[in-house]
């Protein structure tokens, strides 16, 4: 199944060219919500390095490619701490004055970068203790505990913690997982439900309904009926696929699927496990309205 050939017109989904909320996909996990004149980023890696830089080079983010595509954030939401998701996330925060919501490694990281405490919201909590909540602008914020899927011959790619450190990570390696969030986002009576991870828990209360599921699809036949309980726990009435393009091509080409990405299985299971949900996909820069 080529992505495209499931892909959602802009004025298709749950509104028009005159929605209130708007939903940009940056590539991989990383997405841009408006809403309000108020700008929430997830996950913006924009950069793309090449997969020679990526695997034998230093990682540093592409400033000419985020001041092109990125104006202005009041926050950004680091899912988890892997360069893909993490990356430009220090230089784009220090651009727009954003504040940065995220684990400890996420803190560590833009504190490494030189960005200001207050700046800085780690939303990790105790376990057995309700999820994190905050509110930006229209935004009310949810962080829920998640869980990396186990794709690298069954276990997550480097996982632990970013260290405290001098200097911002340059190495793939060095992008340590860190704790990850499903993030649930709320703003004039619609749910937007972020998983940057192809995995789910399920311990936490979930929204009654999902008007809109950010999934990702990087992995997902590692993870145990994941088509199923994400019908089940979060119920979505659209479901936008993610992460599953080819993140070593620059953002000025058109976006292709990585190999071993599996939509066509990934589409049924979803379809048959939530009846009544659109299923798609977003070209790169791409939106839609709510």
């Amino acid at each position: 199944m080529r992505p495209e050939s499931i892909a959602f017109r802009p004025d298709e989904l749950l509104g028009s060219r005159d929605a209130r909320i708007r939903v940009r996909w940056l590539g991989t996990a990383g997405f841009e919500i408006t809403c309000d004149d108020h700008v929430l980023l997830i996950d913006p890696y924009l950069t793309r390095a090449s997969l020679a830089r990526t695997a034998f080079g230093r990682l540093t983010p592409d400033l000419d490619v985020l001041a092109r595509h990125i104006g202005r954030a009041d926050a950004i939401i680091v899912g988890h701490t892997h360069f893909d998701h993490a990356l430009d996330v220090p230089v784009i925060a220090k651009k727009t004055g954003a504040l940065v919501f995220g684990s400890r490694s996420a803190v560590k990281l833009c504190r490494a970068a030189g960005l200001p405490e207050e700046r800085l919201r780690m939303v990790e909590r105790a376990p057995s203790t309700e999820p994190i909540v905050a509110e930006v602008g229209p935004f009310r914020l949810r962080f829920v505990p998640s869980a990396h899927s186990r794709f690298a011959l069954g276990r997550v790619p480097f996982p632990g913690e970013i260290d405290d450190c001098d200097a911002v990570p340059v190495r793939v390696d060095h992008f340590r997982c860190g704790a990850v969030f499903r993030v649930e986002i709320e703003a004039h009576g619609r749910t937007i439900v972020h998983v940057g991870s192809a995995e789910l828990t399920e311990v936490a209360k979930a929204p009654r309904e999902a008007d809109l599921l950010l999934l990702c699809v990087a992995g997902w036949r590692s993870s145990r009926d994941l088509p199923e309980r994400v019908a089940r726990v979060l119920s979505p009435r659209a479901v936008l696929l993610s992460h599953w393009d080819d993140f070593f091509v620059p953002l000025d080409r058109p976006a292709r699927a990585l190999p071993a990405m599996a939509m066509e299985p990934l589409v049924e299971r979803l379809a048959r496990a939530a009846r009544d949900a659109r299923i798609g996909t977003l070209p790169l820069l791409g939106e839609l309205g709510l």
